[in-house]
């Protein structure tokens, strides 16, 4: 794969109905990544300026680029937000990421990970990720595995371990929109 192929990104809840669908994301091609990400077979995703579309049908376009990055077997994924005052990183506890075709899938688990550009770490969405253990009625194979991603996204958010590098998501963008101009 030479260039930038388009896939769709699909987030469902445990019980199996869409949560939100990325319906442009552009896959970084093998020869671009860095030897970090080649090694843990990371998928990096490009979006700019994506249609949106929620559970309820409702669409939005997205205003802040984002590098995602998918690690086969993880409990979690990490969206890199391309801001004015840096790079924050938006890590959701999920499934290991799904692919059939240009469609990648993964059921999320509601707690999530921000990581600040100034590099402060907070949890969020606790009470959503309670409410919903209950109402799915989570297995314990499936707390414990959440319990795990969120663990070992703090340990590579403290550590600035892949991921966590905002040289390398600059650098995917810019491809990415060199490859958008025609290469120049």
């Amino acid at each position: 794969m030479d260039n930038f192929a388009p896939y769709v990104i699909k987030s469902f809840k445990h019980d199996g109905h869409l949560h939100r669908m990325w319906l442009t994301n552009w896959r970084v091609p093998p020869h671009i990544l860095h030897a970090d990400h080649l090694q843990l077979d990371m998928m990096v995703f490009i979006n700019s300026q994506t249609k949106i579309q929620e559970a309820d049908g409702k669409e939005w376009v997205s205003r802040i680029p984002g590098v995602s990055f998918f690690i086969p077997k993880q409990w979690f994924n990490i969206v890199a937000l391309i801001e004015d005052t840096g790079v924050r990183y938006y890590c959701n506890v999920a499934s290991p990421m799904y692919v059939t075709g240009q469609v990648l899938t993964y059921i999320d688990y509601d707690l999530d990970v921000i990581r600040m550009p100034d590099r402060s770490v907070h949890i969020v969405d606790q009470d959503e990720y309670e409410r919903h253990k209950l109402n799915y009625h989570y297995s314990t194979l499936v707390e414990s595995k959440v319990k795990d991603g969120l663990a070992a996204i703090l340990e590579l958010a403290s550590a600035d371990n892949p991921p966590f590098r905002d040289d390398l998501v600059m650098h995917y963008y810019e491809q990415w929109e060199k490859h958008r101009n025609g290469g120049a």
